[in-house]
């Protein structure tokens, strides 16, 4: 097992003697990575215990020790009496037989995804990886594979970029609920113990209520810079609850640590956080489930999942469309963001056949539509079209009903692509913001062609619109007119 004393005393000279020190004055000096502003799609995983009973969603491992909650008494009626069978006791059954790491980089990249963040380590605190600070993880037990490590080599055979994630914050106080009964989860719980600490939960009248310990928050930062050193992650995601203050000078470190171990090795880097626990321009913000209503001047990221309900896979998921994301995709790039989109595989490590589709018909319509996503940089507006988008977090609990007004700009170059979000059945289209004496547009249209169709299509401007004509153009999905300027 590591050494942490050592190793702690690698972190703090690695932050002495690098470009990036642990305060907010000199992370302020990041700057995104371009690849990662090119990049525009990725996908993200989550895959761990909570896929073995595939029930409600990922938060099966503190739900089923809540008294009176449905997993609680699934878990019951399934599994028995959470003495006997806790949730450590997944772990045997959680084998994942049909992992195939070449298999599932060759679907990613067949989604026209270009990075991939599976979780390390959810809030359950079982380690998708190897580990030198817990018995608790993939390498040790259960499949006995390297799950991270063997996907790092597939992906980079299919040159797609890898990240990582934690959700280890909140592992603080995830297992509590099974100190309540007579349970598995029980005391003396020490470090190294998979449920520990186990902590008092805060309820949402004091949500930093029961702050993390010196010695938590060292584990935590141990197992962060171990993903670092072990993987040489280009991303790495925050989930929620590292805004605790308590995380604050931690974060700190670990952010100088990753930067100056990418700057090492000539590899820029991003971080993913959160509910401000970043300070603005350290890192790049992240909006959970949502998306911003209008353009940014700044770089962020959507992470939603394929399914409504849960992140990772169950019997029941509730699967959005091909189409709905693909809106969404156009919607989020054209206000200077990217798209990571969630898929959670069974247990055994096979897809659903709903998400394999999904994961299809995205790679289909980039392929055909590519170059108006990818490295392309948002316009002067974003779009225009009546529908206005909900902003925030947790507001894609149902598909949003777009028009054929609705129309998404992205620039490369010389050419400005306008993406028809819904394709009206009479084949015109209208774009307002590029009639004639345009406060957006004075210059010179030389060309409209429209991506993925032979027909040339018939176009004029005047004092009211930029108005396009098709006779044989069709589709369910968006489509991309290509506007050469002069």
């Amino acid at each position: 097992m590591m050494n942490t004393t050592d190793y702690l005393q690698v972190i703090d000279e690695t932050i002495k003697n690098g470009p990036y020190k642990a305060n907010w004055e000199s992370l302020s000096a990041y700057e995104v990575p371009q690849w990662y502003r090119q990049a525009k799609f990725g996908i993200f995983i989550h895959w761990g215990l909570y896929s073995v009973p595939a029930f409600s969603n990922e938060w099966y491992s503190r739900n089923m020790y809540i008294q009176g909650t449905k997993e609680y008494e699934h878990h019951l009626a399934v599994y028995g009496n959470h003495k006997e069978f806790g949730y450590k006791d997944f772990i045997p059954l959680f084998t994942a037989k049909q992992f195939d790491p070449g298999g599932w980089a060759a679907l990613f990249k067949a989604s026209g995804a270009r990075y991939v963040i599976p979780v390390a380590e959810h809030h359950d605190g079982f380690q998708m990886y190897k580990s030198a600070v817990s018995h608790y993880n993939t390498y040790d037990m259960g499949p006995g594979r390297d799950i991270l490590g063997e996907l790092k080599a597939a992906f980079e055979e299919q040159g797609l970029e890898l990240g990582v994630s934690s959700h280890r914050a909140e592992h603080w106080f995830f297992m509590s609920h099974g100190k309540a009964f007579d349970s598995d989860i029980r005391e003396p719980l020490v470090r190294g113990d998979f449920y520990w600490p186990a902590m008092p939960e805060p309820d949402h009248h004091d949500p930093y209520g029961s702050p993390p310990s010196g010695e938590y928050l060292e584990d935590w930062l141990i197992r962060c810079c171990e993903l670092v050193d072990q993987y040489q992650p280009k991303i790495f995601y925050f989930d929620w609850w590292i805004e605790n203050a308590a995380f604050r000078p931690y974060l700190q470190k670990f952010a100088a640590y990753y930067y100056n171990r990418a700057a090492e090795r000539g590899m820029p880097a991003a971080i993913n956080y959160k509910h401000d626990a970043f300070m603005f321009g350290s890192a790049v913000p992240d909006v959970e489930r949502g998306q911003f209503a209008e353009l940014k001047p700044f770089f962020w990221q959507t992470d939603t999942a394929a399914a409504r309900n849960s992140w990772c896979y169950t019997e029941n998921n509730d699967y959005k469309s091909a189409a709905e994301i693909i809106r969404d995709l156009v919607d989020i790039v054209s206000k200077n963001g990217n798209l990571l989109l969630n898929v959670g595989p069974k247990a055994d490590g096979s897809f659903a056949e709903e998400d394999q589709a999904i994961l299809t018909a995205i790679g289909s319509w980039l392929g055909t539509n590519g170059e108006a996503i990818y490295d392309t940089s948002f316009w002067r507006i974003f779009g225009e079209g009546p529908t206005r988008i909900e902003e925030g977090q947790f507001t894609d609990g149902q598909a949003k009903t777009f028009t054929p007004e609705d129309i998404r700009f992205t620039v490369k170059g010389s050419c400005l692509y306008a993406t028809v979000l819904v394709y009206p059945e009479d084949g015109i289209v209208r774009i307002q913001s590029l009639r004639e004496k345009s406060p957006c547009f004075e210059g010179i249209l030389r060309d409209v062609t429209v991506l993925g169709f032979s027909e040339q299509p018939a176009w004029e401007r005047d004092t009211e619109a930029l108005t396009i004509r098709t006779t044989a153009v069709t589709s369910a999905l968006p489509v991309v007119f290509k506007l050469e300027l002069a």
